[in-house]
């Protein structure tokens, strides 16, 4: 049989190369993590907030606390069909994620449980985000592991940490060392722009911050839950300054800040200062926070434009509390591999971020943030709507 010549081994070569460079290039996730999000263009910006998925590995992994009817066939598929539910229901612009995305102990492979806790995401093309829970590094991915997976799947704008290209401060530097000692895995933002074509269509009208609340304590004489340390906190409000003065600046300069929310898993020990004359919702079950107060709480009031933290962790509060002007919310236990109650509906946070119009008719910045919850109950039902912030009466606030 004659041997191929060098020639026609180097023309099959060129050959092979120039059918490969034909393809259409597929979506990187660089590419997509560039495209910025924006408002819809009647105003709005819907995100679905999911909390504590605990999952495993699917149709193998049973649930608890649910009705005896319900047990038999009940598995994380259940917690999937519950995702691929809202999605159809609410169809939000962001999904995010808040930690105890898989429960480690359980997983087989935490790779895959990741998979396919997020799949439902990434197969409606959906831009979505994730912060670290307690659980999520339980299995044979350590924290930074399960981060950078996250990081690298489709449809993300997750970030293993602040990059280089974070913000500066008018000081020319990164307080936090140039943003490559924050502790933990998970700590980024994301702005979201204004209405296409408007005039504040390239400015971030509201900001998405995310921060890695930890797992358990480090430290030698402290026991229980991780908490947001100093070093996140001085790279959150150095992010918030920049971000409320290009806000303020020329193009298109405003004279208020764009409203931010904050997303982490862990609450803070002001969630427990809630009661049910206060809050909208209810509180089942003690607030675990840290056994410290690390002060994130006065962090985000001398920021100045935080308006609402959500949070997970405790599967059966599910309330919206406010505090100094900040709202601070749950969003209740999504996950049938998680802990609940028998008979209380597994449940989700949409929160609606609306812009407002001059009198001329012209997109301006947001002008209302409201909120409610989901059941997955037969009808998905809606309950504790409520506004969360809004313009005006923000603006009595501050006169």
């Amino acid at each position: 049989m004659m041997k191929p010549s060098w020639f026609h081994l180097l023309t099959g070569v060129i050959l092979f190369l120039f059918l490969v460079l034909l393809q259409p290039p597929l979506l990187s996730i660089t590419e997509f993590s560039a495209s910025p999000l924006r408002f819809t263009s009647d105003g709005h910006f819907k995100i679905l907030q999911v909390a504590d998925m605990h999952y495993a590995n699917g149709e193998a992994t049973g649930c608890l606390d649910v009705l005896p009817s319900q047990f038999a066939g009940c598995s994380d598929l259940n917690t999937t069909a519950f995702v691929d539910r809202m999605i159809a229901a609410e169809q939000p612009e962001l999904i995010v994620f808040t930690g105890d995305n898989i429960y480690g102990l359980d997983c087989n492979d935490s790779a895959r449980s990741l998979d396919a806790a997020f799949a439902s995401a990434i197969n409606a093309k959906l831009p979505w985000a994730a912060v670290l829970g307690n659980h999520d590094q339980e299995g044979n991915l350590d924290r930074q592991q399960v981060m950078h997976h996250i990081a690298r799947m489709d449809y993300t704008l997750s970030k293993l940490n602040p990059s280089s290209t974070t913000p500066r401060s008018s000081l020319g530097c990164c307080i936090a060392q140039q943003c490559n000692e924050v502790d933990g895995f998970g700590n980024y933002n994301i702005e979201i722009r204004g209405v296409e074509g408007s005039a504040l269509a390239e400015k971030s009208v509201l900001n998405l911050y995310f921060l890695d609340s930890g797992d358990y304590s480090d430290v030698p004489g402290i026991s229980g839950y991780g908490w947001i340390k100093l070093n996140q906190q001085m790279w959150f409000r150095e992010l918030s300054a920049w971000l409320q003065a290009a806000y303020k600046s020329e193009p298109a300069p405003q004279n208020v800040s764009a409203p931010g929310l904050v997303y982490f898993h862990i609450p803070l020990p002001e969630f427990s200062e809630f009661n049910s004359s206060t809050m909208a919702g209810v509180k089942q079950e003690s607030i675990s926070s840290p056994s410290i107060n690390s002060g994130f709480f006065t962090t985000m009031i001398e920021a100045g434009d935080v308006v609402a933290a959500f949070v997970g962790h405790d599967h059966i509060n599910d309330f919206c509390g406010e505090k100094m002007g900040v709202n601070l919310c749950y969003a209740g236990g999504f996950g049938y591999h998680a802990y609940g109650k028998s008979g209380w509906s597994r449940r989700s946070r949409v929160v609606l971020a609306s812009l407002g119009k001059d009198a001329n008719g012209q997109w301006m910045g947001v002008d209302k943030i409201t909120t409610w919850k989901r059941l997955d109950d037969d009808s998905l039902s809606t309950i504790d709507r409520q506004v969360l912030w809004n313009y005006k009466e923000n603006e009595k606030h501050r006169a």
